[in-house]
C-alpha cells in the first residue's frame, strides 16, 4: 500500500533500550538525535541532513554496559520506520550509488530498495575510538548499518576507497549512505520498479 505522506514514527522498548523515531522522507533535512552518544548523534544528524529527511531520534540505553545495544536498536527501529515510510515503493528510483569525500577519506555507498536485506561493509578505519563523552567505537557502525539494512529490507554496500582519519572515514560513510538513499527514494514514475510487480 502506498504511503502518500512518506512518513513514519515508532517506539521500541526493551530491557536494554527505549527509543522513539520519526522520519519524513520528503522533509528539508531537519531534525535532531539524542542518544547519549554525541558522535552517534552527529552521524544521525548527517544522515537526515544529507538524505533530505526530517529525522528525529530519541534514545536512552544501558550505556554504562556498552553502546552496542543503543546503536544497534536505533538501527533496527530506523530501518523499520524507513521501510514503513516508503510504502509499496511505487515510482521510486530504487537504485543509487555515490562516492563521498571528506578530506583524505572517500567512501562509496550503493543501495537497492530491493526488499531483500543484505549488507556488505568494507570499512576499515585505523581503529581508535572517536573522542567524546563517552568515546565512540567506530566498529559499532557496522552493527548499526546491518540492523538498518535488515529492518529496512534493502541491499546496502558501503566500501571505503581510502582514508586515514577515523572520524573522516565514518562521517564520509554516513554522508554517502544518506545521499544514496536520497537518490534511491526519489519518485520519478508511478509503477513499482520491478518486473515482479512488488518490492
Amino acid at each position: 500500500m502506498t504511503n502518500s505522506s512518506r512518513t513514519a514514527s515508532a517506539s521500541r522498548s526493551t530491557a536494554e533500550t527505549s527509543i522513539e523515531i520519526a522520519i519524513d522522507l520528503d522533509g528539508q533535512g531537519q531534525g535532531a538525535a539524542n542518544t547519549g552518544l554525541p558522535f552517534f548523534d552527529h552521524m544521525l544528524s548527517q544522515l537526515g541532513r544529507h538524505g533530505g529527511f526530517n529525522l528525529q531520534v530519541d534514545a536512552s540505553g544501558d550505556l554504562e554496559v556498552d553502546a552496542h545495544h543503543t546503536v544497534e536498536d536505533v538501527g533496527i527501529l530506523l530501518g523499520s520506520c524507513f521501510a514503513e515510510s516508503l510504502g509499496d515503493k511505487a515510482g521510486v528510483r530504487r537504485f543509487a550509488s555515490i562516492s563521498i569525500p571528506l578530506d583524505e577519506a572517500v567512501v562509496e555507498a550503493v543501495v537497492d530498495l530491493s526488499g531483500r536485506p543484505f549488507l556488505h561493509y568494507e570499512v576499515s578505519p585505523p581503529g581508535q575510538k572517536i573522542l567524546g563523552d563517552p568515546p565512540f567505537d567506530p566498529q559499532l557502525c557496522e552493527e548499526f548499518w546491518r540492523a538498518f539494512a535488515t529492518s529496512a529490507a534493502l541491499t546496502l554496500h558501503i566500501t571505503m576507497i581510502r582514508g586515514r582519519n577515523t572520524h573522516h572515514i565514518i562521517e564520509a560513510s554516513f554522508k554517502a549512505v544518506a545521499r544514496a538513499l536520497r537518490d534511491a527514494v526519489r519518485v520519478e514514475g508511478t509503477g513499482i520498479p520491478s518486473t515482479k510487480g512488488v518490492l
